[in-house]
């Protein structure tokens, strides 16, 4: 009988296997701009992010770096005899069914590179010019569109891939399967807003013409707001109807919600993602339809830059600098809590203004407030860092900002928090609020407000006040 053959030796790590590279075309052929690997591979290859039935897999996506249209190759040494039902991973039927590459993914690699050759200088990114700004490798620029225009869509079914590839738990947004198509089919289509970051560089033509890589994008989709009247009528009326005529929908009141957010690995660390940002929420502040700018289950990494170009911001806005604690306040042992915040009735007020979501708005001033506090008193990442000693009124501020946030946190999980009794429930709130200190303390002084510098950050310290209550019934931060 023959021996069985070892299977581990056919297994690849998926994440490595799969190679994305950006390239450009030259008179020479196609130039290489960048290659990187993703970060997940889990919703197509499985939770172990492995691929059986190859010896040295390697699975190259090229992108056109202006157009994004994609090329699949895969190579291999060896590949595994089916034993029974024992048999390889149709890794090209995955990539064309579940990640939805379009059909043109997967074309002969001389039609690929003969196409890019033949794509003109005068190439600009679909949509409308929204924005520009200077880097310190060129020209950056955001395009702005909506899937209501063709050569958008068409944008969007090519790089949707990227979104589970690089973020955690992200979606497509509604599209045909395997389609390259310009046409449109969502219902909502126009509902649905782009943009587009892109780098300006001279061609790699060699022609005096400009040529566009493709660095990053977002998505962003309006949901009506319903605003309740003030008071409700005194008698309803039964015979209240739709207005007659074509209503236009963009006049509408709207919560504008930022769904997908996405820059490509080369370009991180630059900047460019909160400059992406930072447009984008200008632009909805200004849109007089939208009322509120939210944000779809942010990632950790996203919530750290939101928080800090929300932070900046806010602190533009007079009256939201002005806002501190109340020392003169008196908190009792029994009772309702007071205002805790110095103008705090103007609260809704200045979030309103503003147009930031409620529990986000409430984050970034509870940081704001942090940074005020006494350096005796005020948290900090580094545990062994000499503080002054505390006085009385230190004390008493920091019980008040402590308050603050403990009050959001227990609204926010009331109905977690009220399964266990009292002293535990105290406990609770305590392990979360020193997660809350030190991940605040991170963030400012990572980002220069007034804390240490950035270089004695410690992510450890973050992940040991979290280990305190990984195994055990959590509350969440927010």
């Amino acid at each position: 009988m023959a021996a069985l053959p070892d299977l581990e030796e056919w297994i690849a790590d998926s994440n490595e296997a799969l190679n994305i590279s950006l390239v450009a075309p030259t008179s020479s052929g196609l130039q290489l701009i960048s290659t990187f690997n993703p970060t997940f591979t889990y919703p197509f290859f499985g939770e172990d992010e492995k691929i059986f039935g190859y010896k040295d897999l390697k699975i190259s996506l090229r992108y056109r770096a202006n157009d994004m249209r994609p090329h699949l190759r895969t190579s291999y040494s060896s590949k595994f005899t089916p034993i029974g039902e024992t048999e390889p991973m149709d890794v090209k039927q995955i990539l064309k069914e579940d990640a939805l590459l379009p059909d043109i993914a997967f074309g002969k690699a001389a039609d690929f590179e003969s196409n890019s050759q033949k794509l003109g200088d005068d190439w600009t990114p679909p949509g409308d010019l929204h924005a520009s700004f200077e880097g310190t490798d060129g020209r950056y620029e955001i395009w702005k569109g909506t899937l209501a225009d063709p050569a958008i869509k068409q944008l969007n079914n090519r790089i949707q891939l990227l979104i589970p590839l690089f973020i955690e738990g992200g979606s497509f947004i509604n599209s045909t399967p395997g389609s390259d198509s310009s046409e449109t089919g969502l219902p909502d289509a126009d509902r649905w807003t782009l943009f587009l970051l892109y780098r300006k560089q001279s061609s790699y033509a060699g022609s005096e013409k400009n040529s566009y890589v493709f660095v990053g994008y977002s998505t962003v989709y309006r949901f009506f707001y319903f605003q309740p009247p003030p008071t409700p009528p005194a008698t309803p009326n039964h015979d209240w109807e739709l207005p007659k005529g074509n209503l236009d929908l963009a006049q509408l009141p709207c919560r504008t919600r930022l769904s997908q957010f996405l820059i490509l690995p080369p370009f991180q660390g630059h900047g460019h993602g909160a400059r992406l940002y930072k447009s984008i929420f200008e632009h909805y502040h200004k849109h007089p339809q939208t009322r509120e700018f939210t944000v779809e289950n942010p990632n950790e990494a996203f919530d750290e830059l939101r928080d800090a170009c929300d932070l900046k911001y806010l602190r533009t806005v007079p009256e939201f600098a002005a806002l501190k604690l109340n020392p003169s306040v008196t908190v009792g042992e029994k009772g309702l809590i007071p205002q805790l915040i110095k103008g705090g009735e103007n609260l809704e007020a200045i979030r309103t203004k503003t147009k930031i979501a409620p529990r986000q708005f409430a984050r970034v001033l509870e940081m704001h407030v942090m940074s005020q506090l006494p350096d005796s008193v005020r948290p900090r990442i580094d545990p062994d860092e000499t503080a002054p000693a505390k006085t009385a009124a230190d004390r008493h501020l920091e019980r008040l900002w402590q308050l603050l946030v403990k009050q959001r946190l227990y609204r926010h999980n009331r109905d977690v928090l009220a399964q266990f009794d009292l002293p535990e429930r105290i406990e609770k709130l305590g392990e979360t609020l020193l997660g809350v200190e030190l991940e605040y303390a991170r963030l400012l002084a990572a980002h220069g407000s007034n804390f240490a510098n950035a270089k004695n950050v410690k992510r450890r310290l973050d992940d040991d006040a979290k280990s305190t209550s990984s195994k055990r019934t959590r509350i969440d931060e927010e």
